[in-house]
């Protein structure tokens, strides 16, 4: 079974090395590599895909990692697949080649986006009245009439049930953690969850932000 681990480890030469020694031993096998972000303290958070054998459970891993002298595990989760940022254009790319149809552009991106972010799910909803979701990906809240009066996001940012009431209870089920952008001027807004955490982080926020600018002004032409 393949685990999505995320790290957060000193940025120095030989400190990967040694922790991908340590998930060896397991006879883990990495498939992927991705640096989230980089501190000034000079630490960095990656997230890393490994197979494990069927008779090795996901603590072994999290034992591993924390052997390492520096390395932190901030979380772990199921994930199938490679993390694989780059692969982004490739999805801009259908979303463009669909951009004749917003409702087949936007079933494409929730589609891939959650892969793309390492999310559980994504939404995209209609801001223009009415207020309706357009598409969400087959692991997405169900829809129960809960969308609200009014998603106020005009910018990428991470959002909170607790502190926002509009926010709809079932998007924060299961101690999700929450990240919204507008697909620019669009009036469309793409949500995107990852069941039981960890939170996004600035640059996992701003990246989205980015996406949603692109894509804004590839369905406006």
């Amino acid at each position: 079974m393949s685990f999505l681990i995320r790290v957060l480890l000193p940025d120095s030469p030989g400190s990967l090395g040694n922790l991908a020694e340590a998930i060896g031993e397991l006879e883990g096998n990495i498939q992927s590599v991705d640096i989230v972000e980089t501190f000034p303290d000079g630490t960095v958070m990656d997230d890393i895909v490994v197979e494990l054998p069927a008779t090795t459970m996901a603590d072994a891993l999290i034992t591993a990692a924390s052997t390492v002298e520096g390395v932190e595990v901030d979380s772990i989760r199921p994930f199938s697949g490679r993390v694989d940022r780059r692969g982004q254009i490739h999805l801009l790319a259908k979303v463009a080649a669909k951009a004749y149809s917003v409702q087949a552009a936007m079933e494409e991106l929730v589609a891939a986006i959650p892969k793309a972010l390492t999310s559980s799910w994504a939404i995209v909803i209609d801001n223009n009245e009415p207020i309706h979701r357009v598409a969400s990906s087959i692991a997405a809240p169900e829809d129960d009439g809960t969308v609200p009066a009014d998603i106020q996001v005009d910018t990428a940012r991470t959002l909170s049930a607790d502190v926002e009431s509009w926010v709809p209870e079932r998007w924060s089920l299961l101690d999700s953690a929450l990240a919204a952008a507008p697909l620019g001027d669009t009036g469309l807004v793409i949500v995107i969850g990852r069941t039981g955490g960890p939170d996004y982080l600035a640059s996992e926020v701003e990246h989205l932000g980015n996406l949603g600018t692109i894509l804004g002004a590839v369905l406006k032409k």
